[in-house]
């Protein structure tokens, strides 16, 4: 546990590495649409709300590299290491060898342990159902059992994230976190930086439920 909490600590002093934006011109987060009968979205909520809100391509298809660094930095205040980490990693999976030339579909994204893995804060693992995409009620219910303060601080956190670890660990005979393991300390590090305080690791809890929870599958 207390591995897990520092790990979440640093990844959080390293995905949020910008300077505090001042102002929203337009109050462009404002403009969200649900995604259409022929748009596509991924396992990754953060990637879902930038294109509900436009700073993506709104149908999920043919993002490029530039697209996502852009929207990470401009949008989220969030250097662009995991966006890197995201569509490299994807990439690979589709076998194309030039990141500066290609795009990418959000749904590219749902290949098991590419971004989407187990013990998700939100999804189901993928040996439960074969949508391990979509927002998942009752396993963000235990999620959310650990958000009982106003504020989720790094400890409550990481107590959340490791009561998911252990349950797919105990409940899943296929579990594996061999991508989890990298990705989920800088995933959770990325939702408290995006929705709260990255100097003092801690954010307000009802953001972090409603970004959860609010996302269309």
């Amino acid at each position: 546990m207390k591995l897990l909490f520092f790990t979440i600590a640093l990844a959080l002093d390293a995905a949020v590495a910008l300077p505090a934006l001042t102002s929203i011109r337009d109050d462009p987060f404002s403009q969200w649409s649900a995604p259409g009968p022929d748009d596509v979205r991924s396992p990754c909520p953060m990637l879902n709300t930038l294109a509900n809100h436009g700073f993506l391509n709104h149908n999920g298809k043919g993002i490029s590299r530039g697209q996502i660094d852009t929207a990470f930095s401009t949008w989220l205040n969030i250097d662009n290491g995991f966006a890197e980490f995201i569509f490299n990693n994807t990439l690979l999976a589709l076998s194309d060898p030039d990141p500066d030339t290609a795009t990418l579909d959000l749904d590219d994204l749902d290949a098991h342990n590419l971004t989407e893995h187990d013990a998700s804060l939100s999804r189901a693992d993928i040996f439960f159902n074969s949508d391990d995409h979509t927002f998942n009620q009752t396993i963000f219910d235990q999620t959310k059992s650990f958000f009982t303060e106003p504020i989720i601080d790094i400890q409550a956190a990481a107590n959340a994230r490791n009561a998911r670890i252990q349950t797919s660990n105990e409940t899943n005979p296929t579990f594996s976190f061999d991508l989890g393991s990298r990705a989920s300390p800088l995933e959770t590090a990325i939702y408290i930086g995006a929705l709260g305080d990255v100097v003092n690791g801690n954010a307000n809890t009802s953001w972090v439920v409603y970004f959860f929870g609010e996302i269309p599958s």
